[in-house]
């Protein structure tokens, strides 16, 4: 019986905190995001310079790999297939 009754409290105790933590997460939820505009306005910029980063990265590491690939050209056996790889990405 007295299983039963901690078992009870404890549940009740969980939904009391649980509820307590939805409230506080949701007043901070609307006091960082009162703005709206504002909102988009940040989100738009991270949008940006995300793809800038995004494509800026993608160029240092090709020209990385190009560069790499190309002191490989004179192996045996790997050179012609090496050279087409950079002749294909140097026509794009």
């Amino acid at each position: 019986m007295n299983a039963r009754k901690i078992r009870k409290k404890n549940i009740d105790n969980d939904s009391r905190q649980s509820a307590a933590e939805g409230r506080v997460l949701e007043d901070l939820f609307y006091d960082m995001y009162r703005h709206r505009a504002r909102v988009y306005r940040v989100n738009f910029f991270r949008g940006l310079c995300f793809g800038l980063g995004s494509v800026l990265g993608g160029t240092v590491v090709l020209a990385i790999v190009a560069w790499v690939l190309s002191w490989l050209i004179g192996i045996p056996g790997l050179g012609r297939f090496i050279s087409e790889i950079i002749d294909q990405l140097n026509v794009k």
